[in-house]
């Protein structure tokens, strides 16, 4: 027969009811859940109600032989637990571990003080713990003997094995306390003899190696990216750890001082494909371990999760840890010493035992590690977006329109480095027609892009008042006598004739001209002259060419010359010129997307110096 309860205590009973039922709930959606087992605590539960009920209109009685009982039960408790051989755990109501046996201390492979005063269910596996919270709700308060099928989190593996739960009253308790009995399936063996002692000691240095390697690979993964991308270096952790230590790996990334979630990985299945979908849609939230971790910078480890919602929840109400299975958790911040980049959280299911301070070692050098990427990934594209806006400052925005005339361009920059290019080309108006020039200052950077911006305005400047290629070239090279650094330019001067243009070329140093004629005749111009910017007596090569209907000028960097295959050989002049031949008699644009497919092809994607092209071409009169 049921206990009577005082109103009191008939509250805290239905409180706690409605906070069991929350749990089976939650535990019937777990991965591998035994839904027979949590069907069976709802009952319980059930049991639990009607009792409750039907103690509203009785009265608490007097029960004289409870002392008695307790007292003999008392004594017969001392004994099994100073000589049984199996697991005992000594429970209050609430299910906290009062006390523990010897072999219950070795069954969790830790220490009695370690369980006693933590909630006997964190050292099960989380989708057995509300059906046992159920069960031992019922032991309470019915006083009957109960049995529930749970799998214990060892050290090294999960351990299945049945619990027996009793009640026993001991004097000068207030309330009812639980002896849980442990007996362990087939195959479980409980304090093993000495000559266990080598293999396990093996297997400690086998664990050494092991998350040795695990640093191994992590490093070799995250040189292996010279790009420094933060989303490429982010997730090949996340899945080396998820493959080596955890079953689920959680990345959180500061930006802009807000913490927002970028991976989780776990198992590869559909289900989980599915928890991993709705965990990234969900930013850690203030006053969870991420978030703590994070604004602290102070690791955190659980091996045994006593808190649910620990990691947040969905917004439908279900705990994160209860959609990974999460019985222990270890959280650390991604640091490089300086600054915090974000948190790296590991979560496992005790398949493989709680984490221990050998894994939070590993994993703490793999977020430096980590750490060091993005910083180094950050400052990169900082960099690289300064580099982008200078380059594209020296680059005319878009071509202009010329009547009578077909104009395209082609710009590459070098993909080794993140420093702005010296090459920059420009078309403009003139007073006797328009002008086209193509350059390139010797080195890269910010330096180089200042006398870039020098040369390429003050061409276009000057040929305001000089109709002369030589005269515009001249004056410029007087400018950069100043600057550490020499330019290298070829200037055209175009004007408009009845039919076709005339061309007045200028030559400092830079590669020739190419004139393709309308019949797919190629010419390289003479090209020659000095530098600009290296001496006072400068003077340029120049050379004049009338175009007719049809016909191609094409100005290009020494970028275009100088890619290189894997072998280091040089793209070269006559490959140019073949490029040219083949497409000759096709559209402008075209024959510059050949030339630049032939290139990429070539050297592999693997541009060593900015390529640029510029191109003019002579429309037929009826295009006109």
């Amino acid at each position: 027969m049921a206990d009577q309860l005082e109103p009191h205590g008939l509250m805290r009973e239905i409180n706690d009811l409605g906070s069991r039922l929350s749990e089976l709930k939650q535990a019937a959606s777990m991965p591998q859940s035994d839904l027979r087992t949590t069907l069976d605590a709802a009952l319980v539960e059930l049991e639990l109600a009607v009792a409750s009920l039907s103690t509203i209109s009785a009265g608490q009685a007097a029960d004289d032989g409870k002392s008695a009982a307790g007292d003999s039960e008392r004594r017969v408790l001392r004994t099994v637990f100073t000589e049984a051989p199996v697991p005992l755990f000594l429970l209050d109501r609430a299910g906290t571990v009062r006390r523990v046996n010897r072999q219950a201390a070795a069954l969790l492979d830790t220490t009695p003080g370690y369980v006693a005063g933590k909630p006997f269910t964190v050292f099960c596996e989380l989708s057995t713990r509300a059906a046992l919270r159920s069960q031992l709700a019922g032991v309470v308060r019915t006083g009957r003997r109960r049995r529930a099928d749970v799998r214990f989190l060892g050290k090294q593996a999960l351990v299945a094995a049945t619990v027996t739960l009793a009640r026993v009253w001991i004097k000068g308790e207030p309330d009812p306390l639980v002896i849980a009995v442990v007996t362990p399936h087939e195959g479980q063996v409980w304090g093993a003899p000495p000559a266990e002692e080598p293999r396990e000691a093996g297997d400690a240095v086998a664990r050494v190696v092991h998350r040795m390697d695990v640093l191994s690979t992590a490093i070799e993964l995250l040189l292996d990216e010279p790009a420094f991308s933060e989303t490429v270096a982010t997730r090949r952790c996340a899945r080396l750890l998820a493959a080596e230590l955890a079953e689920w790996v959680v990345v959180d990334l500061s930006h802009d001082g807000e913490l927002r979630r970028q991976v989780v990985i776990g198992p590869d299945d559909e289900r989980s494909r599915e928890v991993a979908r709705s965990v990234e849609a969900i930013d850690p939230l203030p006053g969870t371990l991420p978030d703590s971790v994070h604004n602290t910078r102070e690791t955190a480890l659980r091996a045994h999760v006593e808190d649910l919602e620990v990691l947040g929840g969905t917004p439908d109400g279900m705990a994160v840890c209860g959609l990974l299975g999460a019985t222990s958790i270890m959280s650390v911040p991604i640091d490089d010493g300086e600054r915090g980049y974000g948190v790296l959280t590991l979560t496992g299911t005790g398949e493989h035992g709680p984490f221990d301070l050998m894994d939070l070692g590993v994993v703490q050098r793999m977020a430096r590690f980590l750490a060091l990427v993005i910083r180094s990934s950050r400052q990169y594209h900082r960099r690289a977006a300064v580099a982008d806006i200078l380059q594209a400052s020296l680059l005319p925005k878009q071509l202009p329109t010329i009547p009578g005339v077909s104009l395209d361009a082609r710009y590459v920059a070098a993909t080794r480095g993140m420093e702005v290019g010296g090459d920059f080309y420009d078309v403009y108006r003139t007073p006797d027609g328009w002008g086209f020039v193509l350059g390139d200052v010797c080195g890269k950077g910010e330096e180089a892009a200042a006398v870039t911006a020098v040369a390429r305005h003050g061409i276009r400047l000057l040929s305001r008042w000089q109709t002369k290629p030589a005269d515009v070239l001249s004056m410029v090279n007087e400018v950069l006598l100043d600057e550490d650094r020499f330019v290298t330019a070829v200037l055209a001067c175009v004007e408009t004739r009845d039919r076709g243009l005339g061309v007045t070329l200028g030559t400092a140093g830079h590669q020739p001209a190419i004139l393709i004629r309308r019949d797919g005749v190629i010419r390289t111009m003479s090209g020659g002259g000095l530098p600009l910017g290296l001496f006072d007596d400068f003077e340029p090569a120049v050379e004049s060419v009338d175009l007719d209907e049809g016909d191609t000028l094409i100005l290009h960097s020494d970028g275009v010359l100088d890619a290189c295959d894997i072998a280091r050989e040089r793209f070269g002049h006559e490959r140019l010129i073949e490029v040219l031949v083949q497409h000759s008699t096709r559209p402008l644009n075209e024959i510059l997307i050949a030339v630049e497919q032939a290139l990429m092809d070539f050297c592999e994607g693997d541009v060593g110096d900015d390529i640029s092209i510029l191109a003019l071409r002579v429309l037929p009169e009826s295009l006109n």
